[in-house]
């Protein structure tokens, strides 16, 4: 069990969080979006109420990465951070991989499979959707078209 708060941030360190909320969920994407964003096949996110998320330490650049979303990542080094609505948001979702400790959160399924790289394989037998995982959608809203 994860004692909260958590701290994560960029490679630079020039962009530091605090998580001190528990996730409303934690996931593995493989949308278009966040491979082309990570440059990698997937990233591993969770979700917490914005709240529950705030940077300590700098300013992150944003991006507006498509109608509803920005994305928040360090000027510096180009670490991608978190994401959230554009406006109005109520959540906040953010890279695992950036935590201090990358293990603290494990995410329990994987969410736009439809748009997994073929030569990418993952060998969990976790819940897998072709599109946004059911319970994300409930959070975010339907995926945009």
């Amino acid at each position: 069990m994860t004692e909260f708060p958590i701290s994560g941030g960029c490679l630079c360190g020039a962009v530091r969080f605090r998580v001190t909320a528990e996730p409303l969920a934690a996931y593995y994407c493989h949308c278009r979006m966040c491979q082309r964003a990570s440059g990698a096949p997937l990233i591993a996110g969770a979700t917490v109420p914005i709240e529950g998320f705030a940077f300590t330490k700098g300013e992150p650049a944003v991006y507006r990465s498509s109608a509803n979303i920005v994305r928040l990542f360090c000027g510096t080094c180009g670490g991608q951070l978190a994401a959230r609505h554009a406006e109005g948001p109520k959540l906040m979702d953010f890279s695992l991989a950036c935590l201090d400790d990358p293990e603290a959160i494990k995410p329990n399924c994987h969410a736009f499979t439809s748009s997994r790289i073929g030569w990418f394989e993952v060998a969990d037998s976790l819940p897998r959707h072709a599109e946004q995982e059911p319970d994300l959608e409930s959070l975010w809203g339907p995926t945009p078209t």
